[in-house]
């Protein structure tokens, strides 16, 4: 632990300097990134949810979710995921809420793990064995924009080559603003958009109000994602990332007149793809690291040993629930809604604007990432989780401490000094060594100046530095200004907050002193 603290404190030290020596900052930067990805084994994983052992199929088809550490069967006796259930309920109905964290935090975070973290879910007839099955595209490829599919993306196109409209996405305006076209007409999908995948728990929101489904159906974008309408702070990410999109496109047709649309469209993708990227690598991944702000600099992944093919894994669709950082009420336009009024109302976006909603996000704080804090809509989710992960028969959550160069715990005191999660987790599981990935996840203390715990800290950084600056878009022969065009080029180089992106994309009327962020303005460092 003294080692530790005294290594974080050498490196915020040479940081300072390697501010004014950009050579030395670029050298730290590659020996933080690569001390963090560096604490467990690289890819390609010898296991995945198709077999309990390594077979060719396990190493080679994608349809089936890796895994980090082999499947290992659960004791007899186990605690029912209804009583685990306790560990994340919050008490006297009181949540606690973030030191660090804005809302937009876990917007983000939702964002961008629903684009590439794709757990299949079973249709009628089909067993509960294909929750270990996942759609993805295994890349951070923006398919909530752009969708997953050839057969989506082409329906989201306008397709035009007349002056004006080359390379664009469909797009309609709305009091001045630009947003995605709506996905129904008089209640009926559009048939343009009928290779869409369908919006997950449409059907199930609009039961829960009956008297206002008309409305809220009415206000569902067509998507290139089927979470992307989930809740208005995801589609208003998504309706940034369309704006961005179509400003390129038209820079791009301006600077090239001579390209078609197809040239111009692919251009911008590619532009936009790796904005999202430098956005999650400097402001997200460096707001959860109590360390140091981390760079986007694709050199270091190009001769690194971690630079292998991506395939998301089974634990990391697991530690990425992270519903208590959900508030049970937030905030739009002036107006306090419960929770479960936001669920797909896009509307809460439309009425206040995109700038709005952004600085309404940026100025509330999320809820404390841990146990005892889920809000009651989220109970059931949290459940589910804790049958995923032994549906998978993941190793308990001991074993993957030891996997990412982490101690083991003895005893349940080890895991938190929090002495009811102690109390909870003595009288609910047998040993330390039983305890469920999940669960362990969550009941253990966060770290120093982040909003996140030791071991969910440890796999959320390895993953995202190894599949964030392994993409394509970002290799060596491939990340230049020939691939991107000089004012997409421009766009990557001044880019690194998701201020960045807004200030050029909102109406000039609405731009003022507003603060856009994930950390708190008035939060410090402990040290």
């Amino acid at each position: 632990m003294i080692n530790n603290k005294l290594m974080t404190r050498l490196l915020k030290f040479l940081w300072r300097i390697g501010e004014s020596w950009p050579w030395l900052g670029r050298k730290l930067n590659e020996f933080a990134i690569n001390r963090v990805v560096n604490v467990c084994r690289h890819r390609p994983h010898p296991w995945s949810t198709v077999h309990p052992y390594t077979s060719w199929t396990s190493l080679t088809d994608q349809h089936w979710s890796a895994r980090h550490l082999p499947p290992k069967k659960q004791p007899a006796q186990l605690p029912s995921s209804s009583e685990l259930l306790g560990l994340f309920r919050q008490q006297d109905g009181k949540q606690r809420l973030s030191d660090k964290s804005t809302l937009l935090f876990p917007a983000v975070a939702q964002y961008l793990t629903d684009g590439f973290i794709r757990t299949r879910m079973p249709q009628a007839g089909e067993p509960e064995t294909v929750r270990l099955q996942n759609t993805s595209n295994h890349q951070i490829d923006m398919c909530p924009l752009y969708g997953r599919l050839p057969e989506q993306t082409a329906a989201l196109r306008l397709k035009s080559e007349t002056k004006g409209e080359r390379g664009r996405l469909k797009s309609q305006f709305i009091a001045r603003e630009e947003f995605s076209p709506f996905l129904f007409d008089n209640g009926k999908p559009k048939q343009e958009f009928a290779v869409l995948d369908e919006p997950l728990g449409l059907e199930r929101a609009l039961d829960r109000v009956p008297e206002r489904r008309e409305e809220l159906q009415a206000h569902i974008f067509a998507f290139g994602g089927d979470r992307t309408n989930a809740v208005p702070q995801v589609a208003m990410l998504n309706t940034l990332f369309l704006r961005e999109h179509n400003r390129l496109a038209g820079e791009i047709e301006r600077m090239h007149p001579q390209w078609d649309d197809e040239r111009v469209f692919q251009t911008a993708r590619n532009n936009v793809i790796v904005i999202f990227i430098k956005i999650i690598v400097e402001e997200y991944i460096s707001h959860i690291s109590p360390l140091v702000p981390y760079r986007a600099d694709p050199s270091v992944a190009w001769n690194a040993p971690w630079n292998k093919p991506n395939w998301i894994t089974t634990e990391f669709s697991l530690l990425y629930r992270w519903h208590s950082l959900v508030p049970d009420a937030i905030t739009w336009n002036g107006h306090l809604y419960l929770l479960g009024e936001t669920s797909m109302n896009n509307k809460l976006l439309l009425d206040g604007g995109l700038r709005r909603a952004f600085a309404d996000m940026s100025s509330q704080r999320a809820g404390r990432l841990g146990p005892f804090n889920t809000a009651e809509f989220l109970w059931e989710i949290e459940t589910r989780a804790i049958e995923q992960g032994r549906l998978a028969e993941l190793a308990p959550y001991t074993d993957y401490r030891h996997y990412v160069s982490l101690e083991r715990p003895q005893d349940f005191a080890d895991i938190s000094t929090d002495p009811r999660v102690v109390d909870f987790l003595r009288k609910t599981y047998r040993r330390v060594e039983d305890i469920d990935f999940y669960v362990g996840l969550f009941a253990e203390d966060l770290v120093e100046d982040s909003p996140l715990p030791s071991l969910m800290l440890r796999m959320v950084a390895v993953d995202a530095f190894s599949q964030a600056l392994t993409n394509p878009l970002l290799s060596q022969y491939v990340y230049n200004e020939e691939t991107f065009s000089v004012p997409g080029w421009a766009a990557i180089q001044s880019t690194g907050t998701l201020w960045d992106v807004l200030d050029r994309n909102a109406p000039s009327d609405q731009r003022g002193d507003l603060y856009i962020g994930l950390t708190l303005p008035d939060w410090m460092p402990s040290s």
